[in-house]
């Protein structure tokens, strides 16, 4: 039996909503118009995270050269030392950021709890029990998609810097490579 087969035999098949009729449901269910200007928010904050990544990696990059060229080698795992402890200031930032707005958004009624809130959201981690009110409930979604992708923007720059750090001992200058 084929794949489709199965899934036609899938006892609320027939009973699905349009894609349409269920993004309805689900903005009639939030209620609320802040949701929207949480979510323009999270891509405001991914789309500066990713400049400040590329800020940093480049920054790595052109200072690697520079290294490289004077021939001093140890300064550049210092300098992606550096670079990794620049990146976890990112990372802290938006979760202090992602905390303002939820206190702002009366989300919870102490700031430690938006604070461990916003941390385990945006960290994935998922540890302690939060009772949202119906019209946050996405909220958790929201943030952890928002660290999720930061997380993964942050690990592709520092494999990168990673990669011209052990890249360096492979090359053959008479061979070409690097040049």
């Amino acid at each position: 039996m084929y794949l489709l087969d199965h899934i036609a035999k899938l006892p609320g098949f027939y009973d699905l909503p349009s894609f349409s009729t269920l993004l309805a449901e689900i903005n009639a269910d939030m209620g609320s118009s802040q949701i929207w200007f949480v979510l323009i928010l999270a891509c405001l904050m991914l789309t500066l995270h990713g400049i400040a990544v590329l800020m940093i990696a480049g920054a790595f990059h052109w200072i690697d050269r520079k290294l490289e060229n004077r021939r001093i080698y140890g300064a550049n795992f210092l300098s992606y030392f550096i670079a990794i402890l620049m990146i976890i200031a990112s990372h802290l930032t938006e979760i202090v950021a992602w905390a303002y707005l939820c206190v702002a958004l009366q989300v919870f009624p102490t700031n430690p709890q938006t604070f461990y809130f916003a941390g385990e959201m945006y960290t994935t981690v998922g540890f302690g029990t939060y009772n949202l009110s119906e019209q946050w409930r996405i909220l958790p979604i929201i943030i952890s998609f928002s660290g999720i992708f930061a997380v993964s923007m942050s690990g592709a720059a520092l494999y990168s810097m990673m990669g011209a750090l052990l890249n360096r001992g492979n090359q053959n200058p008479k061979s070409g490579a690097g040049f």
